[in-house]
C-alpha cells in the first residue's frame, strides 16, 4: 500500500519531534565566523570530511580575511594551502573565481538569495543552502550523501538526484525546520545510521523507519 503525503508528513513531524528532543539546537559541523568563511569551507568540504576541512581553515581564514583577499590570492599558493582537502586545483579555481564574481557583481558582499548564490563558480544548490541556512538564517535543505541515503531508507523519496530529493522533502518538512532537519539527518547518518553498519536496535526513530532491521 502506498503511503499518502499526509501520512508521510505525520511521520516527518514525529521524527522532527524526537530529533529536537535529543538535540534542540543542531549546528553546522563546519567552523566559520562569517558568510565568506562558510562559503569557502563548504566548497572545500566536497568529497572531503568536515573534520579535515576544520583542520585546514583556521590558518586559511587567518591569511585570507576578506572577499578581496581571496580575489587577489595567488592560485599556486592557495592550492598548497588547501591541498589536503583533495581536488585542490578545482576547489582553488572555484573559490578564487567565486571571490572575483562576488567582488565584481555583488559589491564584495556574499549574496543571500539562492538564485544568486548558484551563479557563483562551484556553487550548487547544496552549497547555497548550507550558506543560506547557517549564515543568513534562511531555511534550506542541504542534500548530501547522508540526506540522500537516510531519506530513501525512510521512504520519503525514491530519487537519487539531490535536487529531486530536495523538492520531495520540501513537500514534507515544514519550511521553518529545513535547516535543522538537514543537520539532524546528516548527524544521524554519521553516528546512528552509517551506511556500513546502521545501529537499528538503538535507533531513536527505528519504529518510524520502514527499512529498520530490528
Amino acid at each position: 500500500m502506498t503511503e499518502s503525503l499526509e501520512a508521510k508528513k505525520k511521520r516527518v513531524a514525529k521524527i522532527i519531534a524526537r530529533m529536537r528532543k535529543k538535540e534542540p539546537d543542531p549546528q553546522c559541523a563546519l567552523h566559520f565566523s562569517n558568510p565568506m568563511e562558510l562559503l569557502v569551507a563548504t566548497i572545500l568540504s566536497a568529497q572531503c570530511t568536515d573534520k579535515r576541512v576544520n583542520l585546514v581553515t583556521p590558518a586559511l581564514f587567518k591569511k585570507y580575511r576578506t572577499v578581496k583577499d581571496y580575489a587577489k590570492a595567488k592560485p599556486k599558493e592557495f592550492e598548497e594551502a588547501i591541498r589536503s582537502t583533495g581536488f585542490y586545483k578545482n576547489k582553488a579555481k572555484n573559490i578564487l573565481g567565486t571571490a572575483k564574481v562576488i567582488q565584481e557583481k555583488f559589491g564584495g558582499k556574499i549574496p543571500n538569495r539562492l538564485e544568486d548564490l548558484v551563479t557563483l563558480p562551484g556553487v550548487g544548490r547544496k552549497t547555497a543552502n548550507v550558506v543560506l541556512g547557517n549564515a543568513f538564517n534562511t531555511p534550506g535543505l542541504t542534500v548530501d550523501t547522508h540526506m540522500i541515503r537516510i531519506n530513501r531508507l525512510l521512504g520519503f523519496t525514491k530519487h537519487s538526484d539531490p535536487v529531486k530529493i530536495e523538492f520531495d522533502l520540501m513537500k514534507l518538512v515544514p519550511e521553518k525546520d529545513w535547516t535543522h532537519y538537514s543537520h539532524w539527518i546528516i548527524h544521524h547518518g554519521r553516528t546512528r545510521c552509517p551506511a556500513r553498519k546502521p545501529d537499528c536496535p538503538h535507533c531513536e526513530i527505528q519504529d518510524l523507519c520502514p527499512s529498520a532491521k530490528v
